[in-house]
């Protein structure tokens, strides 16, 4: 289960917009899974088990949350301190923040179907049982996520 909780963070960031919902999530997640510990059945994925609790927890948080508005989109300062030139950094900042903004202006069933195929580089067929959905609707929402995020790609 500590092995899965990068990967699991990233989920949650993405699926929340900001890197510290996105950690409560994980916490969320985590304590639900030891809770229910006996559900998750041997020889099967656990990090599938894991993004499902997740997915299904945000849902609920979502849905409880309804009236609060749109959650703010948290870029990392550290974010561009890969690059060395400052034009050069602000710039990739400028561009991370209008990437995490283009995807968290995806619709939830986009988003969380891009990420889990796109980003944490699940199979079709896993990202499609942990979103307890057919193959050919994820299919589908992973087409329109990435229309709509080529429709925002800047020229360059």
């Amino acid at each position: 289960m500590v092995q899965l909780l990068p990967r699991l963070r990233r989920f949650a960031a993405g699926l929340t917009g900001s890197v510290t919902d996105g950690d409560d999530l994980v916490q969320d997640t985590v304590e639900r899974a030891l809770k229910n510990l006996h559900q998750w059945e041997p020889g099967t994925r656990l990090d599938s088990w894991m993004f499902r609790i997740a997915k299904n927890r945000f849902l609920d948080i979502r849905r409880s949350q309804k009236r609060s508005g749109v959650v703010a989109v948290e870029v990392p300062e550290d974010a561009p301190a890969i690059v060395s030139d400052g034009a050069r950094g602000a710039e990739a900042h400028m561009m991370l923040s209008g990437a995490a903004q283009a995807l968290d202006g995806l619709p939830p069933e986009q988003r969380e179907a891009l990420l889990l195929v796109a980003v944490e580089g699940l199979s079709y067929r896993d990202a499609a049982d942990i979103l307890e959905i057919p193959m050919g609707t994820l299919t589908s929402r992973i087409a329109r996520a990435r229309g709509a995020l080529a429709l925002w790609a800047p020229e360059g």
